[in-house]
């Protein structure tokens, strides 16, 4: 038993580990070059184990008086006006909305990003969050990035940072009080497992942590509970996204319908105290001209893992 949460500990610390994934056995590498192998069997009981570590048995863990606030990525709805977007939202919903940069760009001005805040106002929706944003080496770009940000009183920019602004962002984050969720985008993108995250935020601001796209982790052949579980304590974001297939090429799907077991979703950031301002989005890409019907079918199921 403490063997196994030991085993627990140094998978959530993460930094600096090395973890690869097959369907049957999870292996961790740690920096002493040491392998510990989990069967399927083994690793029920560590994350029972981990429930425990943070004081919540598995089976309860659902009662917990976790706060979500269900939002929606608007690249969602990319197809409709920002007003028609905002609409939607509402009707469909949502309590936020998390924009991308094509529907509420950063090069807005002042004037143009009050009108924006007011709209959403007037919906009786919050902003959660802005992205995906490309960082770079270009630290004026960047620090734009961030002023837009405060100017619109968003707290978190889902990001796909590149490495070298690393540094530039560590300065930001510090000054404006905004944190950074690293998105990842599935196989071949720089950022495709969890440990690609866990290893560019390593020895970082605590504020530089990950937006968690479960369906990209799907196509990366990556369980979500599990990575929700190994970013704890720096999991700002989350895109509740489903697929088919967990390969690179697979079809989106309704939330539950592919590989996301969108209860245990639920338990596992309320055990891992997922923040409550952070961004939770529903991101549907399929169906761009239509997507009406699907998304509330999405919003349905996720309600209803919240109260379960």
């Amino acid at each position: 038993m403490k063997s196994l949460l030991r085993l627990y500990a140094i998978a959530i610390k993460g930094l600096g580990q090395h973890i690869c994934q097959k369907p049957s056995v999870l292996r961790i590498k740690t920096t002493t070059r040491s392998w510990f192998m989990f069967t399927q069997s083994r690793r029920a009981f560590f994350v029972s184990a981990a429930a425990s570590v943070v004081g919540v048995p598995l089976a309860r863990a659902a009662s917990l008086k976790a706060k979500f606030t269900l939002g929606i990525q608007a690249f969602s709805l990319r197809k409709y006006s920002l007003d028609d977007a905002l609409r939607h939202t509402k009707e469909l919903g949502f309590d936020a909305i998390e924009f991308y940069p094509k529907m509420f760009p950063v090069t807005d001005s002042a004037s143009e990003i009050k009108v924006v805040l007011q709209k959403v106002r007037d919906h009786g929706l919050l902003i959660s969050a802005h992205g995906v944003n490309k960082f770079t080496a270009d630290r004026e770009a960047n620090r734009k990035v961030f002023t837009f940000a405060k100017q619109a009183r968003i707290k978190t920019l889902t990001a796909d940072p590149a490495p070298e602004s690393f540094d530039s962002l560590e300065e930001l984050v510090k000054e404006f009080d905004i944190r950074i969720g690293i998105h990842n985008h599935g196989p071949g993108h720089r950022y495709n497992k969890v440990i690609d995250v866990l290893r560019a935020i390593e020895n970082r601001d605590s504020r530089i942590g990950a937006c968690a796209d479960l369906g990209h982790y799907i196509r990366s052949a990556e369980r979500p509970v599990e990575v929700i579980r190994l970013l704890k304590g720096r999991l700002y974001g989350i895109h509740l996204k489903d697929f088919a297939q967990m390969q690179k090429k697979s079809e989106g799907v309704i939330l539950g319908k592919g590989h996301l077991d969108v209860p245990a979703v639920f338990v596992a950031l309320a055990q891992v105290g997922f923040p409550d301002d952070g961004a939770l989005s529903l991101e549907y890409e399929k169906n761009p001209e239509n997507p009406l019907n699907d998304i509330r079918q999405c919003v349905d199921i996720a309600r209803n893992a919240m109260t379960l």
